[in-house]
C-alpha cells in the first residue's frame, strides 16, 4: 500500500464538495432536499484518483474532477494505494435524499499502465452489469457504462495524465463491489443488463425524487423493448399490476414497461416509439383516474375527486349509493356486476388511444393481484 496524504476539506469557491444542497424539487420535514452524485460522476472521481497513484502525483483525501457543465466537484475518498502495477480508489456513493439502491454503494476503481499514449480504457469488473439486449446507448456485450460517465471517466483520466507530463495510457476497470446483489432492487435484468448495476448519469447529479429518472427508466425500457422486436408493450402503473398481467398472459419480459404515474407521458412516449397496441394496467384508484382522463396520475398532482368520480360513475350508469365516501376503494368494493368494472377500462382505454393514437387494452387489477376486468 503507498502512503498518502490527506489534507483537509477544500477551501470554499475550489468546487462543490460530495454531500452538499445542490437545489431542492420538494421538502421534507421543512427542509430542502439534498441532492447527491451519480454512480458515473463516482466512478470518475476514483479513476482519476487511482491514475493519480499510478502515475506518482500527490493525492490527498479528496479528489477533484470536471462535471459536464463545466463546474468542478470534489469527492472524499474512502480508501486508495497501490499494489505492485495496479492503484486503486474507492468512494461511497451519496445520492442525497433521492431514494436510490445505489445509495451508500462503495464505487471503485483500478487502474494500470498501458502501452498505448494518452489513451484511456475503460472496463467493467465485478459488479457492474454487461449489456446483453440491443436497444441501450451501450453495445450487447459491453460493461454497462453509458455514454457519459465514460466521457467523464476519459477527462477525469485524461487530467491526470496531463498533470504528470507523462505520455502514459492507463486502463480503468470500474468495480461496485456489492453492485449484483444491488442490481437485484432495480429494472436491470428487464432491460438484459446482466451481472450488477449500471454505471450511469447525464450530468453527474442526482436529483431527489426527480421526475427525470423516472421518465428516463420508461424511455430505456421501451427503446429495448423496440430493439428485442416486439410491437406492443404493457404501460402499468405498479408492480402488482404489471404482475398480475406477466401471470395471466405472459409477454415477452422486455415488453412490460412501469410507467408508475406518468401515465400521458408514456402514452406520448410508446407514439414516438411506433408501438402497435398498448396493454394497460392498473388498480382500481388509478383505473379510474385514467378514465376520467387525469395526464398523472400520483397524488401530488391531486388526490381523486371522490365527488366527480361518483359523477362519473352514475354517468356511465353504474348506480352506487348517493353518500360520502373516504376513499376510492370504498366505491370499488361496493360494485358487483363485473359490466361496470368494463364500462371504466373502456373509458380508461378510450383516453390511452385519444393521447397516443395506439389500439390499447385496458385490465383492472383486484387488490388481491389479479386481472379482474379488461376493456375487450
Amino acid at each position: 500500500m503507498g502512503n498518502l496524504w490527506f489534507p483537509s476539506l477544500p477551501r470554499r469557491g475550489r468546487g462543490r464538495c460530495s454531500g452538499l444542497v445542490l437545489k431542492a424539487r420538494d421538502t421534507r420535514k421543512g427542509r430542502p432536499l439534498r441532492s447527491g452524485y451519480t454512480t458515473g460522476a463516482c466512478a470518475a472521481a476514483v479513476a482519476k484518483a487511482a491514475s493519480m497513484i499510478l502515475l506518482k502525483l500527490p493525492l490527498g483525501a479528496f479528489i477533484q474532477i470536471p462535471f459536464p457543465d463545466g463546474t468542478r466537484v470534489y469527492f472524499k475518498l474512502k480508501e486508495a494505494g497501490l499494489e505492485g502495477d495496479t492503484a486503486w480508489a474507492s468512494v461511497i456513493k451519496d445520492a442525497g435524499d433521492d431514494p436510490d439502491a445505489t445509495n451508500k454503494a462503495e464505487i471503485r476503481a483500478e487502474a494500470k499502465l498501458i502501452k498505448e499514449k494518452r489513451k484511456v480504457l475503460i472496463k467493467g469488473g465485478i459488479g457492474v452489469g454487461i449489456v446483453t439486449r440491443p436497444g441501450l446507448p451501450v453495445p450487447v456485450g459491453e460493461p454497462a457504462i453509458n455514454p457519459v460517465p465514460r466521457k467523464m471517466i476519459t477527462e477525469a483520466v485524461l487530467e491526470a495524465i496531463k498533470e504528470s507530463r507523462r505520455r502514459a495510457g492507463v486502463e480503468v476497470t470500474i468495480i461496485v463491489p456489492e453492485g449484483e446483489r444491488l442490481a437485484k432492487k432495480t429494472l436491470n435484468s428487464r432491460l438484459g443488463i446482466m451481472g450488477g448495476i449500471s454505471i450511469l448519469g447525464t450530468t453527474g447529479i442526482v436529483i431527489p425524487l426527480s421526475d427525470h429518472a423516472w421518465k428516463a427508466s420508461i424511455t430505456a425500457s421501451m427503446d429495448v423493448a423496440l430493439a428485442s422486436g416486439l410491437k406492443e408493450i404493457v404501460l402499468s402503473a405498479g408492480r402488482t399490476s404489471e404482475l398480475a398481467h406477466m401471470k395471466k398472459y405472459r409477454l415477452p419480459e422486455p415488453a412490460y414497461v412501469l410507467m408508475g404515474d406518468y401515465a400521458e407521458w408514456s402514452f406520448l412516449e410508446a407514439k414516438k416509439h411506433g408501438f402497435e397496441k398498448i396493454h394497460l394496467c392498473a388498480q382500481w384508484a388509478k383505473i379510474m383516474k385514467l378514465a376520467m382522463a387525469t395526464p398523472d396520475t400520483h397524488v401530488r398532482a391531486g388526490a381523486i375527486n371522490l365527488e366527480k368520480a361518483l359523477s362519473f360513475l352514475h354517468g356511465l350508469g353504474i348506480a352506487l349509493p348517493e353518500r360520502d365516501y373516504n376513499t376510492a376503494r370504498e366505491m370499488y368494493e361496493l360494485i358487483k356486476d363485473k359490466r361496470w368494472f368494463i364500462k371504466v377500462c373502456k373509458k380508461a382505454a378510450a383516453y390511452a388511444r385519444k393521447i397516443s393514437g395506439i389500439p390499447t387494452r385496458a385490465h383492472l387489477v383486484s387488490y388481491e393481484g389479479d386481472i379482474i376486468a379488461r376493456s375487450e
